[in-house]
């Protein structure tokens, strides 16, 4: 483990990639990575230091880079939750008459039934263009550090206003969406019981705001994983135990820490090998197209990888559909490690032990059109 440190070191201070040195990993980016590879070698020298006790050891290290997922809804900066915002939220985050072409909504590219995630690769967004990376999960994303794939909003409630406006996913504007909102009598009334000190309650800032406190309830907490780090030492299987040791030894938490077991910082993918041009798609090159810094080329926010179990395919290009191929796959590409059966599937096992439990959410009835509200439109 010393010598995996050693190497993290030299890959951080050579900038070590594979394709001479364009693909320079950011600076942030790689001072998080070696300091998370010390707390793994320090928790792996807790690991080490007996044989008795070590279901203590590991729970020991487990705890110092991993997080559980609270039980209670947490605070969003900003915008304080209400029981009125929420339900507004949901019935907003399934209504498809707030795209352009009336059929695409909020949950059509991150459905709550699929892992808050497409069943597909890409999704299908207006006029049925393909979009360019496969939709993130909406569950826990309260957690992440930010949102897409890029980091390109800083909160949920950013997010909320980019596909909505997106040519290729929902194609509408903030004003044919006020029109849409402010034609139906229902929206009138939970806007102004959600925001009922504003005097004018449907605005597109609320919109986002109200989106963004029904995301902030999606959690998944209790997973076997949060049971265990809360002291249930009998919540994960022998070999969901072994595979935190692996996930832990090997250095994939060196990426995927913290309480959403990623999400939380940017990396490159492709760290010791260059993937195939199916899995990094040449033309997008992650979050340069945010920062414009030559470093950032094919750097993406790592995944978070809570209920991964749940949503293939894998990674942003959504080519991968195993989750032991994926996991094979960036051992290979990320750490430069040949990983054998029972150790891959030992770490599957860990990530099962990642699926919480999903917030009951009940298909709503949207409020009724009127004679105002805007037709459907399939024009570009």
């Amino acid at each position: 483990m010393i010598g995996r440190l050693a190497a993290t070191r030299t890959l951080l201070a050579t900038s070590t990639n594979y394709d001479k040195g364009r693909l320079g990993m950011r600076k942030s980016a790689a001072r998080t990575l070696y300091i998370a590879a010390k707390l793994c070698v320090l928790a792996a020298g807790i690991l080490a230091s007996s044989t008795a006790g070590a279901d203590d050891d590991l729970m020991s290290a487990a705890r110092q880079i991993f997080k559980p997922i609270p039980s209670i809804v947490p605070a969003v900066k900003n915008n304080p939750i209400t029981h009125e915002k929420v339900a507004l939220g949901k019935i907003l985050f399934f209504d498809p008459r707030l795209s352009a072409s009336g059929v695409i909504s909020c949950n059509t590219c991150h459905n709550l039934g699929t892992g808050g995630a497409d069943a597909g690769p890409r999704s299908l967004g207006h006029r049925w263009q393909l979009g360019s990376r496969r939709a993130p999960t909406v569950y826990n994303a309260v957690f992440n550090v930010a949102q897409f794939w890029d980091g390109r909003a800083a909160d949920l409630k950013a997010q909320a206003v980019g596909p909505v406006q997106a040519s290729a996913e929902m194609n509408a504007t903030p004003a044919r969406l006020l029109n849409t909102l402010n034609s139906m009598t229902d929206y009138i009334v939970m806007f102004s019981k959600a925001f009922p000190n504003d005097a004018t309650p449907i605005t597109f800032d609320n919109f986002a705001k109200a989106i963004e406190a029904f995301e902030a309830t999606l959690i998944t907490p209790a997973a076997p994983f949060d049971q265990y780090l809360e002291g249930d030492a009998y919540a994960l299987s022998t070999q969901q135990k072994a595979g935190l040791k692996l996930f832990i030894e090997k250095g994939c938490s060196s990426c995927h820490n913290g309480i959403n077991v990623g999400g939380q910082d940017y990396f490159p993918f492709g760290v010791t090998e260059r993937p195939t041009a199916s899995l990094l798609p040449r033309d997008d090159k992650g979050r340069f197209a945010v920062t414009k810094v030559p470093s950032d080329e094919y750097v993406f926010r790592s995944a978070p990888l809570r209920n991964v179990a749940l949503r293939p395919p894998y990674f942003h290009s959504g080519q991968v559909w195993s989750l032991k191929q994926a996991v094979g796959v960036m051992s290979e590409i990320q750490l430069g490690a040949k990983l054998n059966d029972r150790e891959t599937d030992d770490i599957v096992a860990f990530l099962n032990s990642l699926t919480g439990q999903l917030p009951k959410i009940d298909y709503p009835i949207l409020p009724a059109r009127t004679d105002t509200t805007p037709k459907p439109s399939m024009e570009q």
